[in-house]
């Protein structure tokens, strides 16, 4: 897919940058018919826009409803080294002590930015998601997943890539339904993949 009008280099990733978010703000917002509450946050070499829903929930803007979850609208940015330390022992806490328990069978704690690319873990949880097994381990023998992988695996070996996840969900959970993936590769064309994850 051609990215660009007319634009090459930092501009056009400035203008990628931008208009991503924008899209996917407006996507979001169709559909989700509740209340929402979106912010932009910075975090590494990374941009997450977040519906914050618990905040109104919080805020007593709206009731408490068990289903309907604060969760991940666009996660963009440029690939970056890992962080020094991972350290998981929050991320087995995530979601209960239990995901098989909560999901079933097949079910990972998958990232919206890997940690290989640069996306956080610890103390950071919104990167953070309920993703099919077979996609976020990239076996071979599931030929979606490995491609899944082999994107996230190119963004780690290149720094500096731009690249973006964003969530479709259909529901009103944090579990996302579909995942796009998208990288701007070198020839300044937009690789974008929709990857199923029910």
């Amino acid at each position: 897919m051609a990215a660009g009008n007319g634009k090459t280099g930092e501009d056009l990733v400035a203008w990628l940058w931008e208009e991503l978010v924008y899209a996917s703000h407006d996507a979001y917002l169709a559909m989700t018919p509740r209340p929402t509450e979106i912010a932009r946050i910075a975090q590494g070499a990374f941009e997450y826009v977040y519906d914050d829903y618990a905040s109104l929930e919080a805020q007593g803007v709206v009731p408490y409803h068990p289903t309907m979850e604060a969760r991940l609208v666009l996660a963009i940015g440029r690939s970056a080294p890992r962080q020094p330390k991972r350290d998981d022992s929050r991320l087995r806490g995530w979601s209960g002590p239990s995901l098989k328990d909560a999901y079933g069978p097949g079910w990972d704690r998958g990232h919206f930015i890997a940690y290989s690319a640069g996306g956080v873990v610890d103390g950071f949880e919104l990167n953070v998601f309920v993703q099919r097994r077979s996609l976020n381990r990239g076996w071979k023998s599931h030929p979606r997943g490995y491609l899944y992988r082999q994107m996230e695996g190119y963004c780690a070996a290149n720094i500096g890539t731009f690249c973006f996840s964003r969530p479709i969900y259909c529901d009103e959970t944090a579990k996302p339904t579909f995942i796009d993936f998208g990288i701007l590769k070198p020839d300044e064309e937009l690789w974008v993949e929709s990857f199923d994850n029910r």
